[in-house]
């Protein structure tokens, strides 16, 4: 979903205008952390996390029949050879803006075969493909590791390292009193606080993000916030206030939500119409199994080793930093491809 509304907001922007307006789309998603988190608070403790989920299905239902409002991309249209289609959605925008259509005619060279999976393993895409791939598993694994760490460093309280082993053993006689299978607890008003002011920190550095991205480049801008991602995550084993604990959680998600910000915005500029949804469809599935193995380590590896699972996060912000400083194609100030 969130691969398909990016592709028709790249398609209809021009190209002067993508790299300001695609990363403020991050404010809506701001927002929907914040609403979650708000929510949690309030419907956990009284009702519980299963009515949680049913509430928060409630405006996906909602999407779902606001669909057919949103229009098709005249580019692709175009691309189809559905020229009709594509002139209307064009007069529709242009009586919004209350402007006239250029003279002339929609043209473009009909092919038949179109977003096949080789053509991202093609010669021409081969390197760019294979790096974009590891960037977006990354850029997953460290920002659901992050959400996950933030979590985890409020219920257990693992900050400055993991607890002493007679803390352990008397959690572990708490857990067979009880009976429990797993080690929780509710949080506390304080945590949600916490969580929350962490998560506006996503919002924080983007008019930096904007500015990098647009004077800097997609590449290099990309690299730098991976590359302080690193440095952050290794920032949290220095023991520190709980002030300090929100500060380096409030920069690590701005960090993240930069990443994310730009990788999609590079991933969307650099293929051409053909490829472009099924490009950003792979990525997005390596994005997946990033974020499926994020809860191993900040659940599990964080409670046996606070360091290495931090070292491991750390790891593979730096690998992701050298594959997007490496990248073959700047897509800053470059108009969309409409073929291969």
């Amino acid at each position: 979903m969130a691969a398909g509304r990016l592709i028709i907001k790249t398609e209809f922007l021009p190209t002067k205008y993508r790299g300001y307006m695609l990363p403020l789309s991050q404010v809506f998603w701001l927002a929907g952390s914040l609403l979650i988190i708000g929510l949690a608070s309030v419907v956990v403790p009284t009702i519980g996390w299963r009515w949680l989920i049913r509430i928060a299905s409630i405006p996906g239902i909602i999407l779902i029949m606001a669909f057919k409002f949103i229009p098709e991309s005249a580019r692709f249209n175009v691309s189809t050879g559905n020229t009709q289609a594509a002139l209307a959605t064009l007069e529709r925008i242009a009586k919004m803006n209350r402007s006239v259509m250029p003279e002339g005619k929609l043209v473009e060279p009909i092919l038949e075969k179109r977003g096949r999976f080789a053509d991202l393993l093609d010669a021409k895409y081969l390197r760019t493909t294979l790096q974009i791939w590891v960037i977006w598993l990354g850029i997953s694994f460290a920002y659901y590791g992050v959400i996950l760490a933030s979590a985890e460093l409020l219920e257990r309280d693992l900050v400055c390292g993991s607890r002493s082993e007679s803390e352990v053993a008397v959690t572990v006689g708490v857990l067979e009193e009880s009976q429990s299978p797993c080690y929780c607890h509710m949080f506390a008003p304080s945590d949600y606080r916490t969580m929350i002011i962490s998560t506006i920190g996503e919002i924080a550095l983007n008019p930096l993000n904007i500015l990098g991205i647009n004077f800097l480049g997609r590449r290099l801008s990309l690299s730098i916030t991976m590359g302080c991602t690193a440095l952050f995550f290794l920032l949290l084993n220095i023991c520190t206030s709980s002030a300090g604990l929100i500060g380096f959680l409030f920069m690590l998600r701005a960090l993240v939500a930069a990443n994310f910000n730009t990788i999609y915005i590079y991933t969307a500029e650099v293929y051409p119409t053909t490829m472009r949804a099924l490009g950003l469809g792979t990525s997005g599935s390596l994005c997946r199994i990033g974020a499926m193995v994020a809860p191993f380590i900040s659940q599990v590896l964080m409670s046996a080793s606070f360091l290495g699972a931090l070292c491991l996060f750390s790891s593979v912000c730096v690998v992701c930093a050298i594959s997007a400083f490496t990248l073959p194609i700047e897509t800053k100030g470059r108009a969309l491809q409409q073929i291969k």
